[in-house]
């Protein structure tokens, strides 16, 4: 039987690689892919300048917008991959960013406030609630049909709290298991049991859903 420390540092280690390897797509996606899209485009945009036929100058002006789009696609998902404010400039700034490319990407409006003054994260932490927060984000635009969302930062001495509620149908509590995003539910759950904090999760039909996370500073 594995002992519950070594059970954890195995969980920790695994969080952890995979974070890295996460770090590493989002790099090649905006350094690599997003790179050579962009050569191609201005290559097709300076081809276009010495077209005379209409038809061919038409088709390859599709051809740049497509570019164009996907180009805007990968900095998208680059940036919800890992955010580069999450490593720079800390947890809240982060958020703010995720917030506004959810908003965009979703359509559901997030009434962001943070109580009290902000406190340094050690990286771990940083990015194990980040994670719960998009996820909890994520559940909410794909399963909540609602278009609102209220987030609280309460930071205190020795512990941030951070509500999440939306305004959606809800679901059944005992019914948790059977829920599509379950598993999800679940990795919320062990990822803020590594940190030491908690992640509880109130739901009723027709009520909306509540995320509480805690974590002690």
């Amino acid at each position: 039987m594995v002992h519950s420390d070594s059970k954890q540092l195995i969980q920790s280690y695994i969080i952890q690689s995979q974070e890295e390897e996460i770090k590493r797509i989002s790099l090649e996606l905006h350094e690599g892919v997003g790179q050579n899209l962009y050569s191609i485009l201005t290559g097709l945009q300076l081809v276009e300048t010495g077209l005379n036929q209409p038809h061919l100058i038409n088709y390859l002006r599709e051809m740049t917008q497509l570019i164009e789009k996907t180009i805007q696609e990968i900095r998208l998902l680059s940036v919800e991959l890992h955010p580069p404010a999450l490593t720079t400039l800390g947890f809240l700034p982060a958020i703010k960013s995720y917030i506004k490319l959810y908003t965009s990407t979703f359509g559901v409006l997030v009434d962001l406030e943070s109580i009290g003054e902000e406190k340094q994260l050690s990286e771990q932490n940083r990015v194990a609630v980040f994670r719960v927060c998009q996820e909890a984000l994520t559940n909410i635009a794909k399963h909540a049909d609602t278009s609102n969302v209220k987030m609280s930062l309460i930071w205190k001495e020795n512990e941030l709290k951070i509500m999440i509620v939306d305004f959606g149908g809800g679901f059944a509590a005992d019914g948790i298991e059977i829920n599509p995003f379950s598993l999800g539910i679940a990795a919320m759950k062990e990822r803020m049991l590594l940190t030491g904090g908690h992640c509880v999760i109130s739901s009723k039909i027709g009520e909306g859903t509540s995320v509480e996370i805690s974590l002690p500073l």
